[in-house]
């Protein structure tokens, strides 16, 4: 289990409850019934992250049009650093391609989190890596 910042917790327990039309689009129609668990809207470190798999060492960020400004870029990069440095993997992954391109983002998780398995084949492939955007 990893550390998280308890005054977290009901902000954490607010954004479960308030999920964006993207969050709830992946969350209900993929992740949710996805065959390993997810959690959403889990507190890690001093963050929360959108979606989280604990045995596949991943979080999915879902990010809206906000995260094109500078400012908010530097944040995602420091956000996804400190997460990195927990031996997480950051997966960004725009609202527009859950919007335009769902089967995709789905094919994306699924294939992310069968490479990080042990006991999955695909774990020995090369890794391509990096965000949807």
């Amino acid at each position: 289990m990893k550390e998280y910042n308890r005054n977290n917790i009901p902000y954490a327990k607010k954004l479960r409850k308030n999920m964006t039309p993207w969050e709830t689009k992946l969350w209900y129609k993929f992740l949710r019934g996805y065959p390993m668990r997810f959690q959403r809207q889990k507190a890690i470190g001093n963050y929360i992250a959108d979606f989280y798999c604990a045995k596949a060492r991943l979080v999915v960020e879902l990010d809206g049009g906000g995260h094109n400004m500078p400012e908010q870029t530097e944040k995602d990069e420091i956000r996804t650093k400190e997460l990195e440095s927990m031996g997480l993997t950051v997966l960004r992954i725009w609202n527009l391609d859950v919007d335009q391109n769902f089967s995709g983002v789905c094919e994306y998780i699924d294939s992310f989190v069968k490479k990080s398995l042990p006991q999955s084949p695909a774990a020995t492939a090369p890794s391509s890596e990096g965000a949807m955007r």
